[in-house]
């Protein structure tokens, strides 16, 4: 009786699952009428919240210097680092003054989360009058980790986005630009690549597209019409903002033509840490069920809560393993029992299906935007399945952290 209700509830998790991805990656495919109409002229504000970004903050800040925009301004909110951070910033704004300005944070309101930094830069932009005599439906807000190497195309891409007077957001894809050094690299890589092209592909249709922590665009007027601050003390602030934005009225939009490029973690250990910080804030943002559900029109709805009940869903899909195990040890022994052979195959095919049926793919939606050969492709499609497998120890480590009440987290360092 115990097996067949493991086999029933295990069958019922993989059906749905197969069935949504599988729904999402059809819907991704759908063609987007591409906007080839200019953008109007609007000012652009790229805030990066840094703390402790000695290593990275240099680089990034150039690139975005060399952005080819006219009228932009980049903010760095220093959340009180006791590295170079804030000399670094300094250095890079010499060579263009007036364009980068810094807010250095002090204790006892700083290292609150990404969140309230934030909210601290859009505060001091509006005390500076930097933004005096500009209406706010012409002014977006860029967030950009200390790490975020936007594409020189970006803004052009994503501004025709903002001619729709309802669109409130647009989020661009997201790469690790040191992807070709490790392998662990290179599935993070095609991690962010799959999640945009498939997931993010389809919301567009369905009006239930997400922000990301990096390379976020929103309008400053959509921001202001958000009930409380914009950012939230969730751990996933993106995730949050995103599902309040949709439920103020406004759009949000996925521009996959253009990228920011951030750093991909090369430690393992690290990278369950990282993970787990973000199952946790997941779990958090299930608060925002009861809005989704007032103000949130039915068929977006639907897909968020069920993007939010996706740690439940996968903590009892970390469970089909042990499962899977159980059930062949009972077929093996009723096996010996009943005098058959061990040397029975049947179940291979079935494994191979519950376990990489998807991974043919993902990897063709990542040889779509990176120049690899079709093996090596299929190569990497079957390794990210099995790589997946980190949600599962992350999530249960996320648990283990609210049941002991720890909420706070050390951000993962730069290298």
């Amino acid at each position: 009786m115990i097996d067949q209700v493991t086999v029933a509830g295990s069958l019922a998790i993989i059906v749905l699952a197969v069935a949504y991805n599988g729904g999402m990656f059809v819907l991704s495919r759908r063609r987007t009428p591409l906007l080839d109409e200019p953008g109007k002229e609007r000012t652009y504000v790229f805030m990066l919240a840094c703390l402790n970004e000695e290593k990275v903050i240099g680089e990034s800040l150039s690139r975005l210097l060399d952005l080819p925009l006219d009228d932009f301004l980049v903010l760095v909110v220093d959340d009180a680092s006791d590295d170079e951070t804030a000399r670094i910033a300094a250095a890079a704004g010499a060579s263009d003054p007036g364009r980068i300005h810094i807010l250095s944070r002090t204790f006892p309101d700083a290292r609150k989360g990404k969140g309230a930094a934030l909210n601290a830069g859009l505060d001091w932009l509006a005390e500076s009058e930097l933004l005096a005599g500009k209406d706010p439906r012409d002014v977006v807000i860029c967030v950009v980790d200390a790490d975020g190497r936007l594409d020189r195309h970006a803004a052009a891409q994503v501004d025709p986005f903002f001619n729709d007077p309802e669109v409130g957001a647009v989020q661009v894809g997201v790469r690790m630009y040191n992807r070709h050094g490790r392998l662990l690299a290179r599935l993070q890589d095609m991690e962010f690549v799959v999640y945009g092209e498939i997931f993010q592909g389809a919301r567009r249709h369905i009006g239930s597209v997400g922000m990301g922590g990096n390379g976020q665009f929103m309008r400053l007027a959509a921001l202001r019409s958000l009930t409380g601050r914009p950012w939230s003390d969730c751990l996933t602030e993106d995730l949050d903002l995103g599902v309040r934005l949709i439920a103020s009225g406004w759009t949000n939009a996925y521009c996959g033509t253009a990228a920011v490029h951030q750093q991909a973690v090369l430690n393992l250990r690290l990278l369950l840490r990282q993970r787990s910080r973000w199952f946790q804030g997941h779990i958090q943002a299930s608060r925002l069920a009861p809005l989704i559900l007032r103000e949130i029109p039915p068929r977006p709805a639907a897909d968020l809560l069920y993007h939010l009940s996706s740690p439940a869903l996968l903590l009892l899909t970390s469970l089909l393993p042990v499962s899977f195990a159980l059930m062949l040890g009972d077929t093996a022994v009723a096996s010996v029992q009943a005098g058959h052979s061990l040397m029975s195959v049947w179940w291979l095919p079935w494994f191979y299906v519950m376990t990489f049926g998807l991974a043919a793919a993902y990897a063709f939606v990542y040889r779509r935007r990176e120049p690899v050969s079709r093996l090596h492709s299929l190569f990497l499609g079957h390794l990210y399945v099995i790589y997946g497998y980190i949600w599962f120890v992350s999530g249960w480590w996320a648990v283990g952290r609210l049941l002991t009440g720890r909420h706070t987290w050390l951000k993962t360092a730069r290298t």
